[in-house]
């Protein structure tokens, strides 16, 4: 991997992992870096999802592969906040 292929991991993973923060109501109490690294999976699952389905070849933007990812990474961002919340001692 290069390291332009890294940089443009990290930019779609928090783009994606913000879309997905933005769905999930209420506060979510976990850091940015956890946010870009549900981001850079539910992108990375998500895309392997749209080609299993045969969703990510079409001419343009494929929305139905953006959707998928954004809708993983609000599964994702659900689980860890809840998870991540627990943790911590009050």
């Amino acid at each position: 991997m290069t390291v332009s292929g890294i940089i443009s991991a990290l930019i779609i993973g928090l783009i994606i992992g913000a879309l997905g923060r933005l769905i999930v109501p209420g506060r979510q109490a976990i850091p940015i870096w956890l946010t870009i690294l549900i981001g850079i999976g539910a992108a990375l699952l998500g895309t392997a999802i749209a080609r299993a389905a045969g969703l990510a070849d079409t001419n343009g933007v494929d929305w139905l592969e953006v959707f998928i990812q954004v809708l993983l990474a609000a599964i994702g961002v659900a689980l860890v906040s809840g998870l991540y919340g627990r943790r911590r001692v009050t």
